[in-house]
Parts: C-alpha cells; sequence; structure tokens
C-alpha cells in the first residue's frame, strides 16, 4: 500500500513548487540541490514506507497537541530525517490525512534543539489542503 503525497498550504506548497521550478530551469545553488534531493527521497520513502528505517519517523507530541488544537480535532505529528549525524540536520514534519492514503507534509525545519526549553514551539507548520 503506497501513500500518496501533498503539501500544507501555502508554505509547503509554495517552498516545494519553488524549489521544483528551479531544479527544472537548473538555478538552484549546490545547499537548494542537495536539499532538493534529500526532499525527494524522503517524500519518496515516505510514499512507500512511512516507518522505513532511515527515515526514522516518530510522533511528536508538543506539535500533535499544537496542531490538534488549532485543527479542532485529534491529529499526530510525525517527524522525519532528512539526514543525520550532521548539525542542524533536516527534518520534515508531516500528518496521514486530510483523506485515508494521503501523507501531507506540513513542514521542513532543521532539528529544534528540543532539549532547550519552547524546541518544538518554533517549528513552522502548514495547514492541510482540501481535497
Amino acid at each position: 500500500m503506497g501513500f500518496r503525497i501533498e503539501l500544507g498550504i501555502p508554505e509547503m506548497r509554495d517552498f516545494f513548487e519553488d524549489l521544483l521550478k528551479r531544479a527544472k530551469n537548473n538555478t538552484l545553488d549546490n545547499n537548494e540541490k542537495k536539499l532538493f534531493k534529500k526532499l525527494t527521497k524522503a517524500m519518496s520513502f515516505l510514499s512507500a514506507d512511512p516507518m522505513h528505517n532511515s527515515l526514522n519517523s516518530h510522533e511528536i507530541e508538543d506539535l500533535s497537541r499544537r496542531y490538534s488544537k488549532k485543527a479542532g480535532t485529534e491529529i499526530r505529528v510525525w517527524q522525519s530525517y532528512l539526514e543525520n549525524h550532521t548539525p542542524s540536520a533536516g527534518r520534515i514534519y508531516w500528518v496521514y490525512g486530510p483523506v485515508r492514503g494521503v501523507i501531507t507534509l506540513i513542514g521542513l525545519e532543521p532539528h529544534p534543539e528540543d532539549k532547550k526549553k519552547a524546541g518544538y514551539a518554533k517549528v513552522a507548520l502548514s495547514d492541510l489542503p482540501e481535497l
């Protein structure tokens, strides 16, 4: 069973559409090329198996509470690795839905310093698209 990947609105959708457009035009700088490659690889893994070992997917309870309050219903927010063992390693944040068989990417951030007070409070999360 595979999942369709959607992008949260407006931030994740706008960000990825810009990256995709510039990748097609070959105008990404080296850091953006690396990010694009890591992001598309992670999206491929998420689509096939959200619990793929290299993603190290796990729920972030602080974000689940915050997002559920905003949505008015219980929604679990998951974090998956774009990379590991690097300073400020990239993380993607995602949820199941808004409909069955869909995963929506709602955030992309460097790994927050979760040991510090309010580490996850700084993570920006997009809204779910209407499907």
